[in-house]
């Protein structure tokens, strides 16, 4: 082939039309594949910047998967979550029914008190003992129509008498006028029943004075005390002495009622009297009872306290009944009787609520997803992007009915009254409001996922679109450009047909 001797113009045409070939092979490549890089050798920067790309989006899509999978987990948990909530609900309802069944009970354990004489549900206590002051014979005090100007020894104008701090005059005349204040006795027409009705009229008594024989007997009652004064004379003559006379208060004053503490409830230290933080009303005693779960009530004829248990604790006996107040003394309070029927619904219930603790169980173990349970104590951990740098870890809980707080009941021992019930209620409530802070806390990492899931596949586009955009051929050049390259072609072709001519011309010559 060395001796062969080409024309400097075919020489050329040939070259012209082997680099077009080449070109229109290259762009007929670019067309078939699409890409206008297609190896190194078409564009080393491009081509490995477009496969590191490449590299990082496929990797974050086998990631997907994953993230995938953990919103499932999330959702399963969820699911989970609600049926609890339903569940603890319906123990609620349960627990309600038991409160709004009849009493388990005949008869609630009680103890009813010795009568107290005068006693009422507004005074406790009684009446107490009359305040009364019996003075010395009255010479001449035959009746209450006596006159005091008619007195052994006469009264005079000059004589006064002090009842409580109020003065009793006495005058000539002008009538009787004695208020509550005090005021004037007519000497000429007053006796001695106007005295003692003067004497009533200043202390409000509430149980009149009196003369006995010939003494004469002040009283005021259970008004308060009753203070005696006046001229010494004057004393004297009625057979008084000057002086105070306090109240006998009631027995039951100052003692005291201790009850020990019943069905759960705070023991009883109780006072009976007037004074600060002592009880001598019906309502009062309600009200220091109620802490250890019991009430009571007064016979208003007798004056009998009856002391029974709440509902609340209506299958508790009351406690060892202690304390000085002696209508009270060696009491001992009977247990409750149980009634067959009422105890049988109560059952029921305690199965029922047993029932739907053995669902919170197999409910809170059903609730996964490719095999992870975030109800059951176990962790989820998510991996968001392709160097592990990026995760986020949700630790699961154990909400079965143990993790809950809540316990399974016994017949006859539990829902046998409203604290048995109450007591249930408390620890549902306590459950619901777990399960509402862990659906929070899902809902919230459940978002998280999510929106990690969107950008990984925003992202994925991001990296494939760059990558496309460094190494994909624009279709409608690339055919340009072939069209061209191929009229360039024949055009190569038909000037090496030429050149060959003029070849063909100087061998004719030769022959």
């Amino acid at each position: 082939m060395t001796g062969i001797v080409l024309s400097a113009s075919v020489r050329q045409n040939l070259l012209s039309l082997q680099s077009t070939a080449a070109l229109l092979a290259t762009t007929q490549n670019d067309l078939a594949t699409g890409n206008k890089v297609n190896s190194a050798l078409d564009n080393p920067t491009n081509f490995f910047t477009a496969q590191s790309l490449n590299n990082r989006a496929s990797d974050i899509g086998n990631l997907l998967d994953g993230i995938g999978n953990g919103v499932q987990v999330l959702q399963a948990a969820n699911t989970g979550i609600t049926s609890l909530q339903s569940l603890v609900s319906s123990a609620q309802s349960i627990a309600n029914q038991v409160l709004q069944s009849p009493v388990g009970y005949t008869t609630k354990s009680n103890v009813t008190s010795a009568a107290i004489t005068g006693a009422t549900a507004n005074n406790l206590l009684g009446p107490g003992t009359n305040n009364t002051v019996t003075g010395t014979a009255v010479a001449g005090a035959a009746a209450t129509t006596t006159k005091l100007s008619a007195l052994t020894t006469a009264i005079t104008t000059a004589d006064s008498l002090v009842i409580d701090g109020k003065t009793i005059s006495f005058a000539s005349s002008g009538g009787n006028t004695v208020t509550s204040n005090g005021g004037s006795l007519d000497l000429t027409n007053a006796t001695v029943g106007d005295l003692l009705a003067a004497v009533d009229t200043i202390t409000g008594a509430t149980v009149a004075s009196t003369l006995g024989a010939t003494q004469l007997t002040l009283s005021t009652g259970t008004a308060g005390p009753l203070t005696i004064g006046g001229a010494a004379g004057t004393l004297a003559i009625l057979g008084l002495t000057a002086g105070t006379t306090q109240l006998t208060p009631p027995a039951l004053s100052g003692q005291t009622l201790t009850i020990a503490a019943t069905g759960g409830g705070t023991a009883t230290s109780i006072t009976f009297g007037t004074g600060a933080n002592q009880v001598s009303t019906l309502n009062g005693l309600n009200a220091a009872l109620a802490a250890n779960n019991l009430q009571a009530t007064i016979d208003a004829s007798t004056g009998k306290i009856n002391i029974v248990t709440s509902n609340d604790a209506a299958s508790s006996t009351i406690g060892a009944i202690g304390g000085t107040a002696t209508p009270f003394s060696g009491l001992t309070a009977a247990a409750a009787v149980a009634d067959p029927g009422s105890q049988a619904q109560r059952a029921s219930l305690v199965a029922q609520y047993n029932n739907v603790l053995a669902q919170i169980d197999t409910t809170s173990q059903d609730a996964s997803f490719n095999g992870i349970n975030l109800l059951n104590g176990d962790t989820l951990k998510l991996t968001f992007n392709e160097t592990g740098k990026s995760t986020l870890s949700i630790t699961g809980v154990t909400f079965n009915a143990a993790g809950l707080s809540l316990s399974t009941l016994t017949a006859g021992t539990d829902f046998l009254d409203n604290s048995s019930a109450n007591k249930a209620l408390t620890s549902l409530t306590a459950a619901s409001t777990t399960l509402r802070s862990e659906a929070s806390s899902l809902g919230s990492n459940l978002s998280i996922v999510q929106i990690r899931q969107d950008f990984s596949k925003n992202l994925i586009n991001v990296l494939q679109t760059g990558s496309s955009n460094l190494t994909l051929a624009d279709t409608n050049e690339e055919a340009a450009n072939s069209q061209a390259l191929s009229t360039r072609q024949s055009i190569a072709v038909s000037a090496l047909a030429l050149a060959n001519q003029s070849q063909a011309s100087v061998l004719q010559l030769l022959r």
